[in-house]
């Protein structure tokens, strides 16, 4: 990692529905800049990591930091990395697991709001928590993300095997 590559590392966690139907956690990010938007507007739970941590380390911290809870116990699975529109390179690991979102205890963050008139702030880092399709994850996650639905929804389309729909 070069010292001026920002690099994320996050969790995706997802469950399977009857008929294997998939669903996954996504947060809806917090602070005045993301009130009221839906569209482009969530995010796997994921923070920035230095050259000193591992990435793994790294997402395991951050979903602990945003969601208020240790990530839960199970097999990781690698979905890789993508780039974000600012350069960021995101790393995301996927775990089954199910959690209620209500049971999340909020991290936050401190800023000046608003912009220039002196008054430091909290806010959530990520306001809400909620399961969907994965569907519905990529029009409410920010573009750099959502390529990491279509690799959780291959792999998860392969241990169901053939659907009915599939034909003989």
């Amino acid at each position: 990692m070069s010292p001026n590559e920002r690099r994320s590392a996050g969790l995706l966690l997802f469950r399977t529905t009857g008929d294997c139907g998939l669903e996954v956690l996504i947060g809806h990010m917090g602070g005045p800049f993301w009130a009221g938007r839906e569209s482009a507007a969530w995010s796997i739970p994921k923070g920035e990591y230095g050259p000193g941590e591992e990435a793994a380390a790294a997402a395991r911290r951050e979903f602990e930091e945003e969601f208020g809870h240790p990530a839960p116990d199970g097999a990781w699975v690698a979905l890789g990395e993508s780039r974000q529109s600012g350069g960021k390179i995101v790393t995301v690991w996927a775990v089954e697991a199910d959690l209620d979102p209500a049971a999340a205890v909020l991290g936050t963050f401190t800023m000046e709001w608003p912009r220039g008139s002196g008054v430091q702030r909290e806010f959530p880092e990520i306001d809400r928590f909620a399961w969907c399709t994965p569907e519905v994850a990529a029009e409410r996650l920010v573009k750099g993300q959502r390529v990491f639905m279509d690799r959780l929804r291959d792999l998860v389309t392969g241990r169901c095997g053939p659907s009915a729909h599939d034909g003989p």
